[in-house]
């Protein structure tokens, strides 16, 4: 069954973008958020973070 859809894939023009497109979405969206988690206040990690021992 593989190789039927290998092979139908292997005939589509243009497939190969595929691939590249999503690896630069998913690194762009990881890069994204290592920077947002690195650059948000601590006081407002803080915060955030004693919202479950509160009553």
């Amino acid at each position: 069954m593989f190789e039927q859809v290998k092979h139908n894939l292997e005939t589509i023009e243009g497939i190969a973008t595929y691939p590249v497109t999503a690896l630069l979405i998913f690194f762009i969206f990881f890069v994204g958020l290592g920077i947002w988690v690195v650059s948000y206040k601590k006081e407002k990690m803080d915060e955030l973070s004693q919202i479950p021992l509160s009553d």
